[in-house]
């Protein structure tokens, strides 16, 4: 690959780029001029809001019957002062220092009003009104005064005062409590503090600003470089094919993959630079809270050298996520046709990074090996854990690793869609038919890959949010309900778009010989699957617990009820979505291999469990190849309605079912025992795939 032609093609690009006002903006005045603002902005906001609340005048109506005890405690906290530093009221002890406040501290006291209870006909519409704030009732119970305080929590004012009053409780208990002590002639500081206590936090000034920098810089950083390489993405693929240049640019002496490679390191340079300016202007933010912290609880000064270390890491994660992020962007872009059509593509993308981003915000997420490998996650909590000073080379090398290899199999796709000329100058009918009028759609076919897409992400949310609600609340039958939205929203979509359901579908033929194959090839997978899922349990028992609890929860109801909800329901909903709809559009548009592929790991992750994503990826991957082999989907169904209804049986009749197979109620197995059970199984796989082979639709 020459590399001077790669420069000149860098060189190109970038000119490009920079001629477009909107990535300078981005790049420049966003990270240095926005975000400060932001962050001061709300920092004054913040400081003027607390103030403005502390000069308030709240109006408060007492009608309890104490003798004018509470009354009298509120009075003296409407004219001694406001609170004291440890947010209680002042006491009598404290009237005398009240009385040398300064002017200052006077203009932030409260101003309470208090309203005479006779003129107040009906408290909940005075509330209701704003015509007071609080109303307090008190009446003696039990030789014990009960006192309530009602106000309004959608009102700042009421919610405030309340407040205030809770405050005048905490300091008359107080006072009363020393009263009665007291009174029965002990020691009223023993009594009350029978014991001192103190909180010492021992960490360093370097680990306090560091726990500071860590719970907002990880989110910035990876929301900063999407934010970079989004519009010179967008610019260098879409925006190029819509100026109408990319067509000269194809008739040059340069190979694709030179093109693409200098595209995509425009990209990458622009989103480290955009994120390393990021990091400076949120670094000199996040040194200004210290600094401004520091004054009022004198933290200490803290030791820049040692964030050397995880700086330099910082600038490593920069540099990897930003290879990724570019490549992902770009290929999401590069099925676009416009520049408004690409900024359309980009958003989901963008709520999926931000989403994931959130994870720097949780508490006790730890960075363990199986998160190292999860993008955009795993950058978030490696910027966290240097920060705090964790440090575990291997799991660091992971992480960097892990963003380098998804980097390099996003650009190898990128370089699949600039191999295809259908791609490049698509006449729009791979694109999203669902939105076009139905009268411009023809007839036969199966729904193009961008329906599908758009289908299969729609679906997947109403399954995460409706399904979810419907599980919690009707059980069993959400689960049904859940099935059938799996199968009705893409149902409408083959409908709408007048595609061919019996080819979509898959709905063909198929002899006694391919169910009898399918059969067989299923009891040897479960076996093999169980060896699998007993692996995977002793790896995540947290997960395994999860998945367990909502299966016993679904369990629990009528054995007819629940073969036909979990074993049936998915027999037909799930494979007319998966090996039906999904698998048949991807088949038409790429290679067998990749659409089996493809659909596969869908099928995985749509069960949403991490100890369950292999299992049913590779259920999923036979169903796939079954489907392909006999030409129709319902031998497929067979195997899956079979597979689930021996984990409803196995749940149901476990005594039986333990004679018989008791490695199925084990939490680990033996050697022997594993060589057994996936000998048999493939031994099954083997008989079945023969069976399909020779005897089945494909062996005519």
């Amino acid at each position: 690959m020459s590399t001077k032609i790669i420069k000149t093609l860098v060189k190109k690009e970038m000119l490009d780029v920079f001629r477009d006002k909107k990535t300078v903006f981005i790049m420049l005045v966003i990270p240095i001029i926005l975000y400060p603002l932001i962050f001061l902005g709300a920092m004054q906001l913040v400081a003027f809001i607390s103030s403005s609340m502390e000069k308030q005048e709240y109006k408060i109506v007492v009608a309890a019957e104490d003798e004018g005890r509470f009354l009298h405690k509120l009075e003296e906290f409407r004219f001694d002062g406001s609170k004291t530093a440890e947010g209680g009221v002042q006491t009598d002890a404290d009237a005398a220092a009240a009385t040398e406040k300064t002017a200052e501290e006077d203009e932030q006291s409260y101003e309470i009003t208090i309203v005479d209870s006779g003129s107040i006909t009906d408290y909940e519409t005075a509330l209701n009104e704003e015509e007071i704030d609080a109303y307090v009732t008190g009446q003696l119970l039990d030789a014990k005064m009960q006192y309530d305080v009602y106000y309004l929590s959608s009102a700042d004012n009421s919610s405030y005062a309340a407040g205030l009053i809770m405050d005048v409780f905490d300091a008359l208990k107080e006072d009363l409590s020393k009263q009665i002590i007291a009174e029965e002639g002990l020691d009223v500081q023993a009594v009350l503090e029978p014991i001192a206590y103190a909180r010492r936090n021992i960490a360093s000034s370097e680990q306090s600003i560091g726990s500071i920098m860590g719970s907002i810089l990880p989110f910035m950083l990876v929301i900063s470089l999407l934010m970079g390489t989004m519009y010179p993405a967008i610019d260098t693929t879409a925006g190029e094919r819509e100026r109408g240049t990319l067509e000269t640019i194809l008739t040059l002496p340069v190979t694709n993959r030179q093109l693409i490679v200098s595209k995509f390191i425009t990209v990458a340079v622009i989103g480290i630079v955009s994120a390393l300016l990021n990091i400076l202007s949120m670094g000199a933010i996040t040194f200004y809270m210290y600094k401004m912290l520091d004054m009022q609880t004198d933290m200490g000064a803290f030791d820049l050298a040692k964030f050397i270390p995880a700086i330099l890491v910082c600038i490593l994660a920069v540099f990897a996520f930003s290879l990724f992020i570019s490549a992902v962007a770009m290929c999401v872009t590069s099925f676009a046709k416009s520049y408004k059509e690409a900024n359309n593509y980009i958003t989901p993308l963008m709520l999926v990074v931000m989403f994931v981003g959130y994870v720097g915000f949780l508490p006790n997420i730890e960075l363990t090996q199986t998160m190292a490998m999860l993008p955009v996650a795993n950058i978030c909590l490696l910027v966290k854990n240097m920060l705090l000073f964790k440090v575990d080379y291997g799991v660091i090398a992971m992480v960097l690793l892990s963003n380098v290899a998804y980097a390099v199999i996003a650009i190898l796709f990128l370089s699949k869609i600039y191999d295809s000329e259908a791609i490049l100058f698509s006449d729009g009918k791979a694109g999203l038919q669902l939105f076009e009028r139905r009268s411009d759609l023809k007839k036969g076919g199966v729904p193009t890959v961008s329906d599908v897409w758009f289908v299969v992400a729609l679906t997947m949310l109403l399954v995460l949010y409706a399904g979810s609600m419907l599980q919690i609340r009707y059980g069993l039958t959400g689960v049904f309900g859940t099935q059938l939205i799996l199968l009705v929203v893409p149902l409408f979509l083959v409908i709408y778009t007048k595609r061919d359901i019996k080819k979509t579908y898959g709905f063909a033929g198929a002899k006694a010989m391919d169910f009898l194959g399918g059969a067989v090839l299923i009891a040897g997978a479960y076996l093999v699957n169980l060896v699998i899922a007993i692996g995977l349990t002793s790896l995540f028992p947290e997960s395994t617990g999860n998945v367990e609890t909502v299966f016993a929860d679904i369990m629990s109801g009528n054995v007819l009820a629940v073969f036909l909800v979990i074993a049936l329901a998915p027999a037909v909903c799930e494979e007319m979505l998966f090996r039906g709809v999904i698998m048949h559009s991807l088949k038409a548009k790429y290679r067998v291999s990749s659409a089996i592929a493809i659909t596969a790991a869908l099928f995985g992750l749509y069960h949403m469990s991490l100890v369950k994503f292999i299992p049913t990826g590779l259920l999923g991957l036979l169903l796939c190849l079954v489907v392909w082999k006999t030409g129709s989907i319902y031998p497929a169904m067979l195997m899956h309605f079979i597979n689930n209804a021996i984990s409803v049986f196995v749940s149901y009749y476990p005594e039986q079912v333990e004679k018989v197979l008791p490695a199925l109620y084990q939490d680990t197995l033996s050697v022997m025992e594993v060589l057994c059970l996936c000998g048999v199984g493939f031994v099954l796989i083997g008989i079945g795939w023969v069976i399909l082979e020779r005897l089945g639709s494909c062996g005519d």
